[in-house]
């Protein structure tokens, strides 16, 4: 479990950083990168409550 939620958060920060700079939506690549910091297993995963 704590693999797959590593790989959903790498991609979704992946993800924001494309947006950012490829499609220059600064918006919604910071709403990925967000998301992705909060589904990483990692300080503030959603899931440690």
């Amino acid at each position: 479990m704590v693999t797959l939620l590593w790989l959903i958060a790498v991609v979704l920060v992946i993800a924001g950083i494309y947006v950012i700079l490829a499609r220059r939506d600064i918006l919604w690549g910071i709403v990925l990168i967000v998301v992705g910091l909060l589904v990483g297993p990692g300080g503030v995963s959603i899931f440690n409550v």
